[in-house]
């Protein structure tokens, strides 16, 4: 089922023109697996030119150069703590950081990305924002040369910047998101990973069995549609007690998938996607969720049974052993009110409830 939107709703790329005229602030696009709480430091002085940019990222999870390993653990989109960071752990939110800092920046430059996903999740369209301010009275750099500056820096990582976008002063990458949508990738009649093309390796889930009662999992679907308590369908984490559990699921449906390589190999491989859209989700929902409809899907639970988790509303009650793996899920669109995205001076004639992906 598709997500509720106003009436006058329309999308729109970001790479429109007019859009990309808005104000002092840079938006960063690419593949990202890293976190980052939000700082954004005053301007020293009022008369140099502070820009706020927004940037688009994408990541593969485990696959990631960029994220470190420890003990066999990739770091995902959260900028790490100092002890994590003295074990040699990064998070994407780390190098993009070490990057801008390469950009000899007048202050210290501090991420705000709008999803923090997990180790091992992939970003297909995840956000940033930063205020950036050259030294000696510099102009800023323009969105093309920041991207590419951007990215010749982080080279050495599997972490792209596909796009530099200016933003208002008081645009908030994460705060100011109006939904995220994720994908969770499942093959069938795979018994190991070692069976995939080397594209699906930690791209999606393999099971050996090779049918799912789709119309069931269907219907588990429905059952978490709208505004519930998800406490279930959340895992346990040191802000589990100030984490409101409320959410409202506007999508949650299953449809045939396909390879991201399939022509040129030896056998064909069906595949399932599971799409879920929100405001936002609880730590690790997505995976739970997921697993909790493929476990319908497999008939190792009932429907019955799944509503009985669900208003349980304790996270002691989801079935041990069902957690969807990291590895399928992807992050794919990130969607905000364009009035939100665009300068005083741009916005004056776009008052509407338009939203525009990231």
């Amino acid at each position: 089922m598709e997500n509720r939107q106003d009436s006058g709703s329309r999308g729109l790329n970001l790479a429109t023109p007019d859009v990309g005229q808005a104000s002092p602030a840079l938006v960063l696009r690419g593949w990202c697996t890293a976190n980052s709480r939000y700082f954004r430091p005053p301007n020293t002085s009022d008369t140099k030119i502070s820009r706020t940019e927004t940037i688009n990222l994408q990541d593969f999870g485990p696959r990631g150069r960029g994220c470190s390993r420890q003990n066999g653990k990739t770091s995902g989109a959260v900028k790490l703590s100092p002890n994590q960071l003295f074990l040699k752990k990064r998070g994407v939110q780390d190098h993009l950081e070490d990057a801008l800092r390469r950009l000899k920046p007048l202050d210290p430059v501090s991420l705000s990305i709008s999803s923090r996903t997990d180790r091992g999740v992939h970003a297909l369209s995840n956000s940033a924002h930063f205020d950036f301010q050259r030294t000696n009275d510099k102009p800023p750099f323009t969105e093309d040369i920041l991207v590419e500056a951007l990215n010749f820096h982080l080279k050495a990582e599997q972490i792209s910047i596909t796009r530099a976008y200016r933003v208002p002063d008081d645009f908030h990458a994460r705060f100011q998101a109006l939904s995220r949508t994720y994908v969770y990738r499942i093959a069938l009649g795979v018994s190991y990973p070692s069976q995939l093309p080397l594209a699906e390796r930690d791209m999606c889930w393999n099971l050996r069995h090779t049918e799912l009662d789709v119309e069931a999992m269907s219907e588990a679907g429905a059952m978490l549609l709208g505004t519930h308590d998800f406490s279930s369908f959340r895992a346990v984490n040191s802000d589990l007690s100030f984490r409101n559990p409320v959410r409202t699921l506007d999508v949650a449906r299953i449809q045939p998938g396909r390879a991201f390589v399939c022509e040129h190999f030896h056998r064909e491989i069906p595949f399932w996607e599971l799409t879920f859209k929100s405001k936002s989700f609880l730590y690790k929902q997505v995976r739970r969720m997921t697993g909790a409809l493929v476990a319908v899907g497999q008939r190792r639970i009932s429907l019955t049974k799944l509503k009985e988790i669900m208003e349980a509303r304790d996270s002691l009650a989801y079935p041990k052993n069902i957690i969807a793996p990291a590895r399928g899920l992807f992050l794919t669109r990130v969607d905000y009110s364009e009035s939100d995205l665009l300068s005083p001076q741009t916005s004056a004639g776009v008052r509407s409830n338009a939203k525009i992906q990231m």
